[in-house]
């Protein structure tokens, strides 16, 4: 089984490159299943329903959350009858949404789940013991799970993906921005990365205006940060393939999209 994954989508230019993209991605490799981590896809900050649904319209069949979950307020009015939208599972008890989804495929079901690291983020269940249990869950249904990990550090991430090795077909880390270098398949099966990068603006500074995190990085004063309206853009996430009757992964590619690294049919 083939999955495609799109890394942190950043505004409207990270949905723009999305709406010309994935379907000359999902064109050209054939993934059966199409993960999107959505968290910065409205302004920068959260995500709205009329985005979700233009995810899914598009070609995802699963949208990934992270820290910024709720910082568009209207989520609540939609979260807990989106099939396909999922966040962080070690969130309390009792917050809405879910943390697992399952995506069906010709060839079996697919189980997405979403996790959120603690070093240097807010202090939410662990995200170790919460993997446990839904790790467990899953393997009652599909021997294929997927882990988007949305954690500040490289050492949590890698943490998280030695502790799950063997147990799911993938971890990616997401949230940081930035595409690491370090794919590969670990040694029980497990495909790892760090961070599949962002996708969105291509010349700013983690997907916002770079004049003013330098301003604030010179100042030290609070300083509004935005997503350019203008520029070049870019798109990045990985590529996967899983073996289907046992979950082991047999392939992690990189990809990205943008002036650099142009799209080749």
């Amino acid at each position: 089984m083939r999955i495609l994954f799109i890394g942190d989508v950043v505004g409207s230019p990270g949905r723009d490159m999305v709406d010309e993209y994935l379907p000359k991605l999902k064109q050209k490799y054939q993934p059966a299943v199409t993960i999107v981590n959505g968290e910065n896809s409205a302004a920068g900050k959260g995500i709205n329903e009329k985005i979700y649904r233009r995810f899914l319209e598009k070609g995802a069949q699963a949208v990934t959350l992270g820290n910024h979950a709720w910082d568009k307020k209207e989520i609540f009015d939609f979260i807990d009858n989106a099939e396909y939208l999922v966040r962080p599972a070690n969130y309390p008890e009792g917050t809405p949404g879910k943390g697992i989804t399952y995506v069906k495929t010709p060839k079996g079901e697919v189980a997405v789940i979403n996790l959120q690291g603690r070093t240097f983020l807010a202090p939410n269940d662990d995200p170790f013991r919460k993997a446990d249990e839904l790790i467990e869950e899953a393997r009652k249904r599909t021997s294929i799970i997927f882990i988007d990990f949305h954690a500040e550090t490289t050492s949590e991430k890698q943490a998280m993906g030695w502790y799950v090795d063997g147990r799911v077909s993938v971890t990616v880390g997401t949230h940081t921005h930035v595409q690491t270098a370090d794919e590969r398949i670990l040694p029980e099966g497990t495909a790892y990365i760090s961070d599949a990068g962002m996708t969105g603006p291509y010349d700013g500074i983690l997907g916002m205006e770079r004049e003013a995190v330098m301003k604030r990085f010179l100042t030290n004063l609070p300083v509004r940060f935005e997503v350019p309206k203008e520029g070049r853009n870019q798109l990045s996430g990985v590529l996967l393939d899983i073996d289907d009757s046992t979950g082991k992964a047999r392939k992690i590619q990189r990809i990205q999209i943008n002036d650099d690294h142009p799209f080749f049919s």
